[in-house]
């Protein structure tokens, strides 16, 4: 019997706005510490698959999340191994994703275990050593699904609960759930014994198969992948956990925390500043986390978050800050910064009319990095290089691209980037459409553009 571990990295980025958008969730922003230096910032998912390296796990890991992430991932985990959902489909759809590309692409059995994460919890490595032995407490019990609940070190309001029944050896059966209770609940819950559920669950990998089987949809993950569409959307907690008897959940007693508020994560910050930043000396439990190039200073304040990004600013009491999620849900707006493989794209003006449409951005390319080999139908581009050096590949045509010079693309003509240095430039489209619609891609890789003849 092997295990393998799964990391669901998905989510809307609407729960640390502004600063987090859904080009980057907020397992992407680097504001925790890593646990080997708590003074180098790094993200949840990098924090988390260090942890995974030394827990030695990395190797039978995967990374599930959206298509549209999977730049990112690469540019903070190159390393990892990643099942790219086509579409959204909640956690259900998200498990058998990957449960399939566990068997199909690393050639998992079906008896074989796969214990399912969340990519953001703020633990420690002995929680990971705890993972391990989901698989084998299965395998020796019979149960169906086993589940990770944290000993409660205070009676939170913000957690779900796991409420125990009969123990055993090392494991107790589950007897049901709680979801976020009330003061009182808390308490009574903790008095009964019960634990925070960690969003952690193991199920046999042939077991997720035979449920994809059930709605008629290939086990194979490019066959999935195909059908995806098929699935219902719904979480696997609806879907499976609610009508499943056989539940069995292994107990951790360590620090484990949930970073999903912007007062869990301010908490969790070895500054109480982040970029251009001032604080008062009057300033009592108050954070600033700013990534505009304005300044941001706060006088005389009590028990504050504030955080400012290009998408907007938020000024919240800790007390009132899981709000932002429910206050932003109707923002409708293209992210204004985001992170790819190869660079950061900043915008710096989106104008949309009937007639006309511009889009403004400043785009910075990594060394050695290259963007895809594409076109658009409906929209001119003009370039203004700002520093360092690079080429453009314009409809077979090398480029070089120096400080100042300028390059206009026409509709249809297909163009790449490469960097060799400190490369940065300005590009306005304008035409009928600047969305992402309108990107049509032939080719990610460099050297496939020269295997192709294009040159």
């Amino acid at each position: 019997m092997m295990m393998y571990y799964v990391l669901l990295s998905g989510g809307s980025g609407r729960r640390l706005w502004p600063l987090s958008n859904e080009a980057r969730p907020k397992q992407y922003l680097k504001l925790v510490n890593r646990e080997t230096n708590s003074m180098e910032r790094c993200s949840m998912l990098q924090r988390v698959w260090d942890q995974l390296t030394e827990a030695e796990m990395a190797e039978n890991t995967i990374i599930t999340a959206g298509d549209a992430q999977t730049e990112l991932i690469r540019s903070q985990v190159p390393e990892a191994r990643i099942a790219a959902e086509p579409s959204r489909r909640d956690t259900f759809g998200a498990v058998l994703l990957s449960c399939a590309y566990l068997h199909s692409r690393m050639g998992a059995a079906r008896e074989d275990y796969a214990a399912v994460m969340p990519v953001d919890p703020y633990t420690e490595g002995a929680f990971f050593e705890a993972v391990k032995r989901l698989g084998d407490m299965l395998e020796r019990s019979g149960m169906e699904i086993g589940l990770l609940g944290a000993v409660p070190s205070y009676a939170a309001t913000k957690y779900g609960y796991i409420l125990p029944g009969e123990r055993k050896e090392d494991y107790f059966e589950v007897r049901s759930f709680a979801e976020k209770p009330d003061e009182g609940q808390a308490e009574e819950l903790v008095s009964q014994g019960a634990l925070w559920n960690c969003g952690v669950f193991c199920v046999r990998i042939g077991d997720m198969l035979d449920r994809a089987a059930a709605y008629g949809v290939p086990e194979d993950y490019e066959g999935l992948c195909e059908s995806y569409e098929k699935l219902p959307k719904i979480s696997f907690d609806y879907e499976v956990l609610e009508k499943t008897d056989k539940l069995a959940a292994v107990e951790f007693r360590g620090f484990w925390k949930d970073l999903g508020t912007w007062d869990a994560m301010a908490d969790q910050m070895s500054t109480d500043t982040v970029g251009r930043a001032i604080l008062s000396d009057t300033c009592r439990n108050t954070q600033i986390i700013n990534e505009l190039k304005a300044p941001v200073t706060a006088v005389g304040t009590r028990d504050l978050v504030i955080a400012a990004g290009p998408d907007g600013i938020l000024v919240a009491d800790k007390s009132e800050a899981a709000r932002v999620k429910e206050l932003t849900a109707d923002f409708r707006m293209r992210p204004m910064f985001e992170e790819r493989r190869w660079g950061t794209l900043e915008t710096l003006d989106d104008t949309q009319t009937p007639q006309m449409s511009t889009l403004t951005r400043k785009i910075r390319i990594y060394d050695g990095m290259t963007s895809s080999y594409h076109y658009h139908e409906n929209r001119d581009e003009i370039w203004t290089v700002l520093r360092g050096t690079g080429e453009l590949i314009l409809e077979g045509n090398k480029i070089s691209l120096s400080p100042g010079k300028a390059v206009c693309i026409r509709k249809n003509q297909r163009h790449a980037v490469k960097a060799f240095r400190d490369f940065e430039y300005v590009e306005i489209h304008v035409g009928m459409s600047t969305g992402n619609e309108d990107i049509h891609r032939v080719t990610f890789e460099w050297d496939e553009i020269e295997l192709a003849g294009i040159l």
